[in-house]
């Protein structure tokens, strides 16, 4: 049997391409390199946000006539007028109702409707009512970049790929990489997915998970319930900024 090149087989001079299993083993210790910087990295913060983020993830193919956009475009509203900036994936449908919310509550706004996109090839540039883009090549970095940038998440209806942004985020929050950060989910589809949880994940004789872990997601049926959770928290958000120095 072949044996695989390690880093630490490859010593500090040249490497010959023709040589693979050391060059693929250097690819493969430059790569990881490359993530211990960018995890290092992204362990920086600023000290405080000037405002707070709300991101709302759901889907692209629903179309403007459906009552749901309206729905969704009409919180988003809402909370921009609660002084929240609104972020979505960028793209059409639900993402571009709560974008166009923001311009419905601000005519005009030069900022407060954020996308943060992934290059797909069925899918064009951002929606006309996001103010400032993100393009990222995967997904992996772009929900990254929602963790990072959000003091919020309320999840709306959405496909496979709406389940997987809030699974990242529910099992971030469980492992407490995300503190004190609501994520809420709206409808019933989702709370039929919290149920399917707690009957498969919370079996006394085969448990996947704890009560406490089936509890962080707040399921909720209508857009006022979603709006008096966050204005509770960023009331709270809100006391907790440090004093601005003069």
């Amino acid at each position: 049997m072949g044996t695989q090149a390690s880093a630490k087989d490859i010593p500090g001079d040249t490497i010959s391409l023709s040589d693979e299993s050391k060059a693929v083993a250097l690819l493969q210790t430059s790569v990881m390199n490359l993530w211990g910087v960018v995890n290092d990295l992204t362990r920086l913060r600023p000290t405080r946000r000037e405002r707070y983020r709300v991101t709302i993830f759901g889907s692209a193919r629903v179309q403007k006539d459906h009552w749901v956009y309206r729905a969704v475009r009409d919180l988003a509203t809402e909370l921009t007028r609660r002084d929240c900036d609104i972020i979505t994936g960028g793209g059409p449908g639900l993402m571009q109702a709560a974008n166009e919310g923001v311009h419905l509550a601000n005519p005009g706004a030069k900022k407060g409707s954020v996308g943060i996109r992934v290059d797909l090839p069925f899918e064009q540039k951002a929606n006309s009512f996001v103010t400032e883009t993100f393009e990222h090549g995967t997904f992996f970095t772009r929900l990254h970049h929602f963790v990072l940038t959000s003091d919020a998440f309320i999840v709306v209806p959405g496909g496979i790929g709406t389940v997987l942004e809030t699974m990242m985020i529910w099992q971030l929050l469980q492992v407490k990489k995300l503190h004190d950060t609501p994520l809420i989910l709206a409808g019933d589809m989702f709370e039929e997915l919290v149920e399917w949880a707690k009957k498969y994940m919370l079996r006394p004789h085969f448990p996947l998970a704890s009560p406490q872990d089936i509890s962080i997601p707040r399921c909720v049926k209508d857009g006022q319930s979603i709006l008096k959770i966050i204005r509770k928290h960023h009331t709270e958000w809100k006391k907790a900024a440090p004093a601005k120095s003069h």
